[in-house]
């Protein structure tokens, strides 16, 4: 199945913004671990399930800053018909 060139179009549009909210993700992330905001590096690197731990926060992360990015990307396409 090919894609139209407008369908491709929409979806490179969403998959840069998309991108450009996981690297904000990944940045804010490392942030917290490294300034060990609430305790989380000490928590994450004491634990058993340290790594999974680590796994569900980035999982978590990257989910919820890719989703917004991609939200406000759409959202900035409205027109203002004054």
């Amino acid at each position: 199945m090919k894609l139209l060139r407008h369908e491709r179009t929409i979806i490179v549009f969403l998959l840069r913004h998309m991108l450009f909210g996981m690297a904000g993700a990944l940045l804010f992330g490392a942030l917290v671990l490294y300034f060990d905001i609430g305790h989380l590096r000490s928590l994450a690197f004491e634990s058993q399930d340290g790594l999974l731990t680590l796994g569900l926060f980035f999982f978590g992360l990257l989910a919820t800053f890719g989703s917004i990015a991609m939200g406000v990307g759409v959202m900035g396409l409205g027109r203002d018909e004054n």
